[in-house]
């Protein structure tokens, strides 16, 4: 049986540096003598691991962003594949961040064992990227079961864990130790605004979402709205859009989940943060506004007819989208409002969102993947 000694990861933006963290606690727990290096965020620093190359600037927001920042991809690729051949490490995991990691995977050509947890969205879009995955992946770790039917299928191996956030999505304060805390009144309406995690999806999706909250605000004066502040990001790239709008708003950091558990409803940027409120199992809806040129490039690519992973997930659209051109503040306030205005529609939601919850998986998710991973390894 194979001795491991060193691993290797990598993710590139926030939601993956939490999940990467998250999978390497289980892994210590069940092995602690292995040592992690790699490429990550806060998350995964807290775990002891030697982080060579922060990921704060990594985040991209389609394709334009990403020729920007090209140059800084391909240093980063190099940097990794140098760093590997140096310190042998006996395997390489990669987080999510598809666009980075199946061109590194190519690069390192099954020259060490590559296993990939969370997987690249192939089921959506660019299908063709299936055949790197065939070729340069030695195994996959899934979060959801139909992800695991669709690669076998096509030959690929790979193994449902069920969802981490099963684990993690929890808040953390009572709700009146949360109102107190951020001066919340308890007798109006909470409406939660989550922007993402990207600087660029905060100045695109802020705005809309405040535009909406002041037209919430103006049918419904008993309302009161918090932005839950991604922790990466620098409180001010909020205030700046905040303060266009007349709007007592407050900013809460690195409470997301108190945030969405305490809202009476909410507004959510499409991403990890949807699958959040779904656990949560809080009214909400789904915004995703992009340039038009990166939209336009990327809706032909896509064969699913919804983006939000909830909706996905239960094959229908059980949480309303509103995506580019619906990304107007008035049938988003609308939406809302009629969450706020009819409570039985709130109670189908919550009972929608509690079977998609359930389809997630059982608790520990994060330690099944741990244990796989290891005994892939030791084989």
């Amino acid at each position: 049986m194979a001795q491991i000694k060193n691993i290797f990861i990598v993710c590139g933006e926030p939601s993956g540096d939490t999940l990467a963290g998250n999978l390497v606690k289980e892994i210590q727990k069940i092995e602690p003598q292995i040592k992690f290096s790699g490429v990550g965020g806060l998350q995964l620093a807290k775990t002891g691991a030697e982080i060579f190359y922060n990921i704060s600037n990594l985040s991209v927001m389609g394709f334009f962003d990403v020729l920007k920042k090209l140059p800084r991809f391909l240093e980063l690729k190099k940097i990794i594949l140098k760093r590997i051949n140096t310190h042998q490490p006996d395997c390489l995991i990669l987080v999510d961040f598809s666009g980075f990691n199946l061109r590194l995977a190519q690069a390192i050509n099954k020259r060490i064992p590559v296993i990939y947890y969370v997987s690249p969205q192939v089921w959506a879009s660019r299908e063709g990227r299936i055949n790197s995955i065939k070729k340069f992946i030695s195994k996959m770790v899934v979060l959801f079961k139909f992800e695991e039917e669709f690669y076998k299928k096509r030959g690929i191996q790979s193994t449902y864990v069920g969802h981490p956030l099963i684990d993690l999505a929890k808040p953390t304060l009572r709700k009146q130790e949360f109102l107190d805390n951020y001066q919340i009144s308890p007798d109006k309406k909470i409406i939660a605004l989550l922007p993402g995690s990207r600087i660029q999806e905060i100045k695109i999706m802020l705005p809309l979402m405040l535009e909406a909250a002041k037209l919430i605000h103006g049918t419904i004066s008993q309302t009161q709205f918090i932005i839950a502040k991604a922790s990466n990001l620098d409180t001010q790239i909020y205030l700046n859009e905040c303060k266009k709008f007349n709007l007592d708003v407050k900013i809460i950091d690195g409470l997301t989940y108190d945030c969405l558990n305490n809202a009476d409803a909410s507004m959510v940027c499409s991403g990890t943060a949807t699958l959040e409120a779904t656990i949560m199992q809080k009214p909400f809806v789904i915004i995703y506004k992009t340039n038009i040129l990166n939209y336009l490039l990327y809706r032909p690519q896509l064969k699913i007819p919804y983006i939000g992973m909830v909706n996905i997930v239960a094959g229908k659209e059980i949480v309303p989208e509103f995506i580019q051109f619906k990304a107007k503040p008035k049938m988003i306030a609308n939406s809302i409002l009629k969450f706020l205005q009819d409570p039985s529609s709130s109670v189908r939601l919550s009972q929608d969102l509690l079977k998609v919850k359930n389809d997630l998986g059982e608790p520990g998710a994060a330690q099944r993947a741990a244990r796989l991973i290891l005994n892939f390894l030791q084989k």
